[in-house]
């Protein structure tokens, strides 16, 4: 008999459930059960350590990250970020937003990311510049992580001439999400309206940057959320940020939330950039300036924790590890209790999945093999231990391997 490619031996795939040995064959799953004794290409000794599926990136901007050194943010808010990268951006060349892009991929596959949803800007001031690179990257490793390319008009459509053509020149370029600003642009409701239009052109879905601020005055997630009703696109639009609605009354926020459940909005909390840049102005009781967590899982809202930024105006830090992102969020989030803990894995793993639509993924026999084997024997505490990924292992093939072994010299 034909040796199979990778045999993954007594590996926890769920606390209190015996150990399970996993085989793999031309980037499949093929057999999940106590005991495989078919012989494989490559033996992986698990060792009672804990295996998931492969993390998903679901918000990340590879095209600007690593320039905090170039022009810093001194406020911190969230204005400064936008005009600070604003004015870098048309000094951009090929060449810098590829090796930068480059290096803050590599740092999340390090890390265990399969699969990366990343916006990618232009405008008229920097062009394609930007946008080109991510869609180059998006080929050269195709191999190593699966990317979904959003197309993201950061300075605003209608108050930046020459936008909206661009937007329609990207999804021609191959984009494969629909990005808008609707808090960044005016009015905020023909944003959205446009959105639409060229999504539903394109046969595509949405992801927007949405009411980023701390006050709920001047918020559009209702307008968002009828909208997505009217054009029968339920499940189909991810927003991120949603600060806003931290600051809204109990009423306003069941309000809202109930129509973001009709509409099964996907959210993305971003906590290292919410947290960086949010209540700048409080000077007694400084709100946390993130989304409400743990009252929209609560109401069977999909949530995502995602890392936004790595090192740039917006989030000054960072090392493409989403699991330090979700370590951050259950402090941030209140999500350390006994019932809240279990639910935070599945916010970096089988939640941004389903918000990415992502048909070919899990621990199942048929599924593709993106899996990662965690230094951790104990899948609850698959955050907290902040674990080593010791494999990961991209459609059926180790792409990352790291030797632990540390030795105390006395």
């Amino acid at each position: 008999m034909e040796k199979m490619d990778i045999l993954i031996k007594q590996v926890r795939l769920n606390d209190g459930e015996a150990l399970q040995d996993i085989a793999i064959e031309d980037g499949k799953i093929i057999n999940i059960a106590s005991a495989i004794n078919d012989s494989a290409k490559e033996v992986i000794e698990g060792a009672g350590r804990v295996l998931i599926p492969g993390l998903v990136e679901s918000h990340i901007h590879l095209d600007k990250a690593l320039i905090a050194d170039r022009e810093p943010n001194k406020s911190g808010t969230l204005k400064e970020a936008i005009e600070v990268t604003a004015k870098l951006k048309p000094t951009f060349t090929e060449e810098d937003v590829y090796n930068r892009a480059k290096r803050a991929l590599e740092m999340i596959i390090r890390h265990g990311a399969t699969t990366v949803r990343t916006h990618a800007e232009f405008d008229p001031a920097q062009g394609f510049t930007g946008f080109n690179m991510i869609m180059r990257l998006k080929e050269e490793y195709k191999d190593l992580i699966d990317m979904q390319v959003v197309a993201f008009p950061q300075e605003g459509i209608f108050k930046t001439p020459g936008t909206e053509k661009m937007m329609y020149e990207a999804m021609d370029m191959g984009a494969d999400i629909v990005g808008g600003i609707p808090y960044n642009d005016a009015p905020a409701n023909e944003h959205i309206d446009l959105i639409f239009k060229i999504a539903k052109k394109y046969g595509k879905d949405i992801d927007l940057h949405q009411d980023f601020a701390d006050e709920a005055d001047d918020t559009s997630i209702e307008y968002l959320c009828e909208k997505t009703i009217k054009e029968n696109y339920q499940g189909r639009v991810s927003v991120g940020h949603l600060t806003a609605l931290h600051a809204m009354s109990k009423e306003q926020l069941a309000r809202v939330i109930k129509l973001m459940v009709a509409a099964k909005i996907n959210v993305m909390p971003l906590p290292a950039t919410d947290l960086h840049l949010g209540a700048r102005n409080d000077e007694v009781n400084v709100r946390r300036a993130v989304t409400p967590i743990r009252k929209l899982r609560d109401a069977g809202i999909n949530i995502c924790l995602a890392t936004n930024n790595i090192r740039n105006a917006f989030t000054p830090y960072g090392n493409g590890d989403l699991m330090q992102i979700a370590m951050l969020a259950i402090p941030v989030g209140h999500l350390g209790g006994a019932d809240d803990l279990p639910t935070v894995l599945p916010m970096i793993t089988e939640n941004p999945a389903k918000a990415l639509g992502l048909k070919d993924y899990g621990i199942e026999i048929g599924k593709q093999a993106d899996l990662i084997l965690l230094d951790t024997k104990i899948k609850a505490d698959a955050i907290i231990d902040l674990p080593e990924r010791l494999y990961v292992i991209k459609n059926g093939r180790v792409t990352v391997k790291v030797d632990t072994k540390v030795t105390i010299h006395r």
